[in-house]
């Protein structure tokens, strides 16, 4: 471990505790309670232990004092390094010595926002914490907004999605947990935009007019002028890619600690702490052996050794499917129920076990672009050990809710689900019946007959759209290369995340959200709460699809097949966390039957009149 100090300008510190032993005899109340807040404002473990029982590690007391420090805080920490508790603990310090501020908790879901601020509720339920507990005033909590009053102070936690609700808050501490996460938009017309206004500018205003007075009558230094606190922003996330925005930040930063020659308004601070960092006694051995075990060495690196990597090594790139994502702010974004006039394809790989342990069921609704010929994955679900009937649930949600005009599934297994919706009550009241069409397409010499064979037996008025694809190896080649191909030449999107009127118009709609169950860690109850949660879940799962393309690797046999798959090393992996693929495995389907459907639609219909010759 090191520390640089770089050539910002130094801290006017005050060695506050040798003023303390140096003050003799009795103090007055006022004067006690005056050097009694100094004491606790420098010695921050002391604090801490003494309002709420807890003892830090020198690693987090260096992290909070730099918090409560520095204006700008960018924290690059390993997985497990306690973020949501250090920077928890700042918060509850910060509310309570600089009483009047409000501070903001802000990430990409509103359950990561609620997590800082549920790791300070845990801290104050605690025995030790009695101190602590009689700072707190209300707290409340609605369908969007969290909220806690110590003193004079307020802690707000509040989803990134809604982008409005955001710009209606003024917060002189904003603390961004998962950095990384925080679409660039939001960052820049947003969160910057918070730290720009300040308080009491009036009041500030008739100081400087007053220092401005005495500087020009010879009475007060330039360098002498009063230095206003500032407001601060704290960023807590793992590391990147190199070609993400949060490596361009974080080089913003060390330019603007170790240039003295760049513009430095405010203190910058960066603190990257790997786990071999961290105390013996904070991180289980186990987990750290098998995350070695279970990733790559690329995402070890960033998740765990906090440092910056180059692009994937996989089949698929992560930088091309970078790319291929939907700026964040813009459309089309992901979505909770399709657009009455677009055309969507649904494609499903099913897994029936309900082991926790067991394969996702996964399923990708991608949104078509007719005239580009392209398309965009909206909508992705991916659940392990769930029973059939859920499935069933979510499927015919799907159904109900995008015009669905193809669906491709994995014949292994597709087969019986799709029997098994077809023969359940909730498709049996509403008579609907999916079929499938005939197609072969594994020949590519027969392609074009493939595709009138195809489009003269699909018909989306009859419910005959589902085509079943058997996994041979062939098939499995062309299909990956196909979606290699789209990400190359920008086939196929990922949408953007909801935000501002997207994510309004995605929150009003009308879906049986109570029924669904679309998360293994859900617990929301609240009907309203749990629309935003799955509204903010939609874009984690395009983050896990995108995740997976990335691990893929292929292999050749000694005959010549081609494999696509997991390392050897992840695939071997089990337990409930086990590296999965099959959201991959239905991108892949969802992409093939977008071109097969295209090609399809290109195919002029069969002309089944025939000439018959006749005497005259």
């Amino acid at each position: 471990m090191s520390w640089e100090a770089g050539n910002q300008k130094p801290l006017n510190r005050e060695d506050v505790n040798k003023q303390v032993l140096e003050l003799e005899g009795y103090l007055e109340d006022n004067k006690a309670k005056y050097w009694l807040y100094k004491f606790l404002k420098e010695n921050i473990t002391f604090t801490t232990q003494l309002l709420t029982g807890i003892e830090l590690f020198p690693f987090q007391h260096m992290a909070v004092k730099a918090m409560m420090e520095n204006d700008y805080f960018l924290g690059i920490w390993s997985r497990g390094m306690s973020k949501s508790f250090s920077t928890g603990i700042f918060a509850l310090l910060d509310a309570m010595l600089n009483q009047g501020v409000h501070i903001g908790i802000i990430s990409k879901s509103f359950r990561q926002s609620k997590m800082i601020f549920r790791k300070i509720e845990d801290i104050a339920s605690d025995s030790k914490a009695e101190l602590f507990q009689q700072c707190i005033g209300k707290v409340t909590k609605s369908n969007d907004e969290w909220s806690m009053q110590i003193g004079k102070s307020r802690i707000t936690a509040l989803p990134l999605g809604d982008g409005e609700k955001l710009r209606g808050f003024r917060f002189q501490r904003i603390i961004v947990d998962e950095l990384l996460l925080m679409p660039e938009k939001i960052y820049n017309e947003v969160i910057m935009p918070f730290l720009a206004v300040v308080e009491n500018p009036t009041e500030r205003q008739k100081v400087r007019d007053a220092e401005d007075q005495m500087i020009k009558a010879g009475k007060m230094k330039e360098e002498d002028r009063t230095e206003w606190p500032s407001n601060k922003m704290i960023g807590l996330s793992s590391a990147s890619y190199k070609f993400e925005y949060l490596y361009k930040l974080y080089q913003t930063y060390e330019n603007m600690i170790f240039n003295p020659g760049a513009k430095n308004q405010g203190r910058r601070c960066v603190m990257q702490f790997s786990y071999d960092a961290a105390p013996k006694a904070l991180y289980d051995e186990n987990l750290i052996t098998q995350a070695k075990g279970s990733m790559s060495q690329s995402q070890i690196d960033r998740e765990f050794n906090a440092q910056f990597t180059d692009d994937s090594a996989g089949y698929f790139k992560i930088s091309k499917m970078a790319d291929c994502t939907i700026v964040d702010g813009e459309s089309p974004c992901v979505e909770v129920a399709g657009e009455p006039d677009a055309e969507y394809i649904l494609a499903f790989d099913p897994s029936w076990s309900e082991s926790e342990t067991s394969d996702d069921f996964a399923i990708q609704v991608i949104k078509l672009l007719p005239e580009q010929k392209k398309g965009v994955l909206v909508h992705s679900y991916a659940l392990p050990g769930t029973n059939l009937k859920k499935h069933i649930t979510y499927f015919k949600y799907l159904l109900d809710h995008f015009n669905i005009i193809m669906i491709v599934g994995d014949y292994n297994g597709g087969v019986q689900f799709i029997n098994s919706c077809n023969e359940s009550d909730l498709f049996i009241k509403e008579k609907i019946n999916i079929g499938c069409f005939e197609a072969d397409f594994n020949n590519p010499q027969n392609y074009h007959d493939d595709l009138r064979q195809a489009r003269r037996s699909y018909n989306v008025n009859q419910g005959v759209i589902c085509n079943l694809r058997k996994p041979t190896s062939s098939w499995i080649r062309t299909a990956n290369e196909m979606l290699q191909t789209s990400f190359d030449r920008k086939k196929i999107y990922f949408a953007a995340s909801a935000m501002d009127d997207n994510y309004s118009m995605q929150k009003a709609k009308k879906i049986p959200i109570k029924d669904l169950k679309f998360s293994k860690y859900e617990d929301e109850k609240n009907v309203g709460a749990k629309m935003i949660e799955f509204i903010e879940h939609q874009k984690d799962m395009l983050d896990l699809t995108k995740a997976e393309c990335a691990l893929v690797q292929v292999t050749t046999s000694a005959g010549g097949n081609q494999n696509f798959d997991l390392p050897p090393n992840l695939k071997r992996q089990k337990g409930a966390d086990k590296p999965r693929k099959d959201s991959y495995s239905a991108l892949v389907l969802g992409n093939w039957g977008m071109n097969i459907y295209y090609d399809m639609m290109e195919t002029p219909p069969e002309n089944n009149q025939t000439f018959t010759p006749m005497f005259i």
